[in-house]
């Protein structure tokens, strides 16, 4: 009789350390802020964004391929050095982005300079041909809090048909779906 007891005893306490671990998980998992998120933009995001639809990879190709949302990406552009040599060539890294996407960068920062605020309400304006029921589908990389900002700044803006793609480029390559070249809006200076 001893042996079953102790046999249970042991199994209950093995799992008592596996449910604190699950626990423990949980609660690790990213929420949604307040604001706007305003550091550590390449870290884990939220599974939610309350206002916003949030897509798939199956769910945004089909919009996609039906042509029925603008497409944003507003993964940041890394500036020119500020100190380069005379007669220094600097070319801007390529960038490969969703085709027939409207990219307007460094529009997804927790705060936005008012140049830059404005350039990114022109740019949704742009894109949704000034209809603020259109769907618009906001992107960056996968991990990445500057798409989970920028579709809650287009929310507060006032559009109503805002869907966010967690994946980004990341999720759309590794389900080998095509890229295109991509260039950025003009931009003010800052």
């Amino acid at each position: 009789m001893r042996r079953p007891l102790a046999a249970v005893l042991v199994a209950a306490m093995l799992a008592v350390p596996a449910v604190a671990q699950q626990d423990w998980a949980q609660q690790q998992e990213p929420f949604e802020p307040e604001g706007y998120r305003t550091d550590n933009y390449r870290a884990p995001v939220p599974a939610t964004l309350e206002g916003a639809r949030v897509l798939t990879t199956t769910e945004t190709e089909a919009i996609w391929r039906a042509k029925s949302g603008a497409f944003i990406d507003v993964l940041p552009r890394a500036p020119k050095p500020k100190n380069l040599p005379a007669g220094t060539v600097w070319r801007d890294a390529p960038r490969k982005n969703i085709p027939g996407s409207i990219w307007l960068p460094d529009t997804g920062y927790g705060a936005l300079p008012s140049a830059m605020d404005d350039y990114f309400q022109r740019g949704l304006m742009q894109a949704s041909h000034g209809d603020k029921a259109a769907l618009l589908v906001i992107y960056c990389l996968a991990d990445c809090w500057m798409s989970w900002n920028a579709a809650k700044r287009a929310l507060a803006y006032g559009y109503s048909n805002v869907a966010w793609y967690p994946e980004g480029t990341d999720g759309w390559e590794r389900a080998k779906l095509p890229t295109g070249e991509a260039q950025p809006e003009p931009r003010p200076e800052q």
